[in-house]
């Protein structure tokens, strides 16, 4: 038989990341809540919040900690309904062959509003009431997808977005198109196009109805490269830093909204720092290109406040949403219609009279397969923090990113410890590639340095992780080690140090 594994062998070795010792829970969970082979780097204990992606630490805590997500873009965040519409496909591999459910989703957005949706990865599992937060291409497998454009596409060509179903069945040379055959025949096409193998060619995988089938195989011949839609909402430079008495920003709002509002969060209220435009206004909506910059009193003391924008406007056909579930990693899904829904994004700002200034934030980074940590001093000393082992010193007025590795589905935790005890926390779960069929590998091997876990210890085989809605019991791969445990080498690599 075979299991579902990571395509690359470098993506099957998983890295775990934390300061301190690692501990891993080796509870099984159901689909909804971890994927097949996830290792944490951390157990997250149900005390902790789980917060949306992006959501800032807010205030600038002494001796404490606070855990946030890594940076995201902002945008909706939803969870994952039942299919709406919905056929079969099947799934060749060489002699192994997986039928499955293939169709369109629901999702409820946070706040008001709804979306249709379809996978762009067909191994992976998803679940029920999973949550997912919008995100950018970048930050999913279609990162490296040179025929992502083509997706997006078929979307704009296909159901739901063509919605007479008669003419579309006459351009497929189908006999006739239900919404059921409709949503099979698309979900396949797009899953030609976004599961592309390591040498670029397409995955074997076909409807069942001769009829999605034919419109699959028309959809796919006659698609063409569109750019990635812009978001719905997102703030650049979410992250500022400076001295009391200044402006500190800007913080430019992307929108496809007519107009946001703007409000200042509880940190900033009680320390009188006014949310402003360019021109030193105070600003309760904003547009897009507006500018925003935090207005701080100069006897302000030291600390950190946010800032909140929200409005409502329809999700654009071909924004991605990943699962945003602490210590999951499901099925990315890809926009095909949206209502009005609610799009929300938070940037932070943090203070000081004295010394260094950090705005500290973090992304991942497909494309190296890691954290990308940035560390950007406006302050006039150097700032010193510790990263896993590692220790950094940012001089004033410059930005360091350090990109730490870690593993594909891999659960991570990562806290930069600053010389003043304040403590920034990020945790996630890195999603970045599509699965593939390949060979087992047995047993499980923990060193270390380096990390390596392999094969299902479970003895279950032939998990269909493509499955809509699996609630099978995945095993939950765990591991101990001591330190920074890392993928071969070095664990910190820095990336640049930027000087204004």
């Amino acid at each position: 038989m075979r299991a579902i594994r990571r395509r690359a062998a470098a993506r099957r070795a998983v890295t775990a990341l934390l300061t301190g010792m690692l501990a891993a829970a080796g509870t099984a969970a159901g689909a909804s809540e971890a994927a097949a082979g996830e290792l944490t780097a951390r157990p997250l204990t149900a005390a902790e919040p789980a917060l949306t992606a992006g959501e800032p630490v807010e205030g600038r805590l002494a001796g404490g900690e606070a855990v946030s997500r890594p940076e995201g873009a902002g945008g909706a965040s939803a969870t994952l309904g039942k299919l709406k519409a919905h056929g079969r496909a099947v799934i060749t591999d060489g002699s192994a062959t997986t039928e499955t459910a293939a169709g369109l989703f629901e999702m409820s957005v946070s706040g008001g509003g709804s979306l249709l949706t379809y996978g762009i990865d067909m191994y992976s599992s998803t679940a029920q009431g999973a949550r997912y937060e919008e995100v950018p291409w970048a930050d999913t497998s279609l990162h490296d997808n040179p025929e992502a454009g083509h997706i997006r596409w078929i979307l704009r060509h296909s159901y739901p977005q063509v919605d007479d179903l008669a003419a579309l069945a006459d351009r497929a040379g189908a006999s006739q198109l239900t919404p059921q055959t409709a949503a099979a025949g698309t979900q396949v096409a797009i899953w030609r196009y976004s599961d592309l193998g390591p040498d670029g060619g397409r995955p074997d995988v076909t409807a069942v109805d001769p009829n999605a089938e034919k419109l699959a195989d028309y959809l796919v011949k006659e698609a063409e490269a569109r750019p990635e839609p812009g978001p719905s909402l997102a703030l650049r430079s979410r992250a500022a830093a400076g001295r009391p008495g200044a402006a500190l920003g800007p913080v430019t709002v992307q929108t496809g909204a007519d107009h946001v509002s703007v409000a200042p969060g509880p940190e900033a209220v009680r320390h009188g720092v006014r949310i402003v435009d360019a021109r030193g206004e105070e600003v309760t909506q904003a547009r897009d290109g507006t500018e925003l910059w935090f207005d701080v009193p100069e006897d302000a003391p030291d600390a950190s406040a946010s800032l909140t924008v929200q409005g409502t406007t329809q999700i654009p056909v071909g924004r991605t949403l990943a699962d945003s579930g602490v210590h999951s990693a499901g099925q990315a899904q890809v926009v095909a219609g949206s209502s009005d829904a609610t799009v929300t994004a938070r940037a932070t700002a943090s203070w000081a009279a004295e010394g260094a200034a950090p705005a500290v934030s973090a992304r991942p980074d497909c494309v190296a397969g890691a954290l990308a940590v940035t560390v950007d001093n406006r302050g006039d000393a150097a700032f010193t923090f510790t990263l896993g082992e590692e220790e950094h010193a940012v001089p004033g007025g410059t930005a360091e990113t350090v990109a730490v590795p870690v593993g594909e589905d891999q659960a991570y935790r990562i806290t930069i410890a600053g010389a003043q005890a304040d403590t920034w926390t990020f945790s996630g779960v890195l999603n970045c590639a599509t699965l593939s069929a390949e060979p087992q590998e047995e047993g499980l091997s923990v060193h270390s340095e380096p990390v390596t876990v392999g094969g299902d210890s479970s003895g279950q085989h032939g998990v269909n992780l493509a499955e809509t809605g699996s609630d099978g019991q995945l095993p939950l791969l765990t591991a101990v080690g001591l330190g920074l445990l890392v993928l071969g080498g070095g664990a910190l690599v820095t990336v640049g140090r930027n000087r204004p």
